[in-house]
């Protein structure tokens, strides 16, 4: 069993009526109020030699805790040197450039050769465990199919700041589509919820009610292409599959979506010969406020090879 250490806290007379996980958060900084909060339910935090489970206690101020933190799990998972495209480094955060194929985490089906396992071994052990062990650092996800931005956490802090931006939409992210027909508008907005399909699992569908999670999509045509369109669709929010569903919805699937598009493509006899196997989406852009510095960082990147292959095929 793993060892923990023993963190002993002294709360000052100015944290008097603060919620408990609140003042021990601004009084050991090293570790997050979400991290501090599981500590706390999980009886880890006593205070006059008793356990204190709820993180909303009010404090009394100028007051001995105690915080034993266990030694971290080590993940499952196996380091793995895969190659990775690294946009940029900090000891908080690193920006990747997925390319296509390359699964994020580990699940049923693929239980390594993740963004994860080649993470683990960039990394060597400096990756945020607030995800859990399954999945260390990873604060979102990209499909496997789809290429390009994700934005990883090393520290609790960061993983912890960067979910609470996922949270409020304040991430930007812009995605690159080559869609199936030439939309008429030249932009335009859908507001559709999303949740698993009832009738098939592996799919999301657009679903009214409780069950649906509000999913926004802001698109824009960029180019026409022969009976296919560029467009650029901006996420409000980040659903699983959100521009596959919508686009699809409104009548303008992504181009080589399996799941999604048409069963009896018009494009299929092209995509036959250029190989192209895969939705046609990539995560082009990357905004966000460094949850540490504080700086608006922003990121780009171009459409990979086999996109802008299908796309100069698709030219007017």
């Amino acid at each position: 069993m793993g060892g923990h250490q023993t963190i002993d806290v002294r709360l000052a007379a100015a944290h008097a009526g603060w919620r408990l996980d609140r003042a021990l958060a601004a009084a050991v900084p090293t570790l997050s109020r979400e991290r501090l909060k599981s500590l706390i339910r999980s009886g880890a935090v006593h205070a006059s030699g008793k356990a204190v489970r709820d993180p909303a206690t009010k404090v009394r101020g100028d007051e001995h805790l105690s915080v034993a933190v266990p030694e971290p799990v080590a993940a499952h998972n196996e380091p793995q040197d895969i190659p990775l495209k690294i946009v940029f480094e900090d000891e908080h955060l690193l920006v990747v450039d997925k390319p296509a194929g390359l699964v994020v985490h580990p699940a049923a089906g693929n239980a390594d050769g993740t963004l994860v396992n080649a993470l683990l071994h960039y990394c060597a052990g400096q990756l945020s465990g607030i995800g859990g062990v399954a999945r260390p650092g990873i604060v979102h996800r990209i499909d496997k199919d789809t290429s390009g931005l994700l934005v990883v956490a090393k520290t609790d802090v960061a993983h912890e700041g960067l979910a609470k931006q996922f949270a409020a939409h304040s991430i930007d992210r812009r995605y690159l589509a080559i869609v199936s027909g030439v939309p008429k508008l030249s932009h335009g907005i859908v507001d559709a919820p999303l949740a698993r399909s009832a009738t098939n699992r592996k799919k999301i569908a657009i679903v009214e009610g409780k069950r649906g999670k509000r999913a926004v999509t802001h698109w824009k045509r960029l180019e026409l292409l022969r009976d296919a369109a560029l467009v650029e669709c901006r996420l409000e929010t980040g659903r699983t599959h959100q521009v596959r569903v919508h686009m699809a919805s409104i009548g303008h699937p992504l181009v080589g979506d399996p799941v999604y598009g048409r069963s009896r493509t018009k494009h299929s006899k092209l995509l036959k010969e250029l190989g192209f196997h895969r939705q046609a989406l990539h995560a082009a852009e990357l905004g966000l406020t460094h949850p540490v510095t504080k700086r608006r960082l922003s990121f780009s990147s171009r459409m990979p090879p086999d996109m802008q292959e299908l796309f100069n095929a698709l030219g007017v």
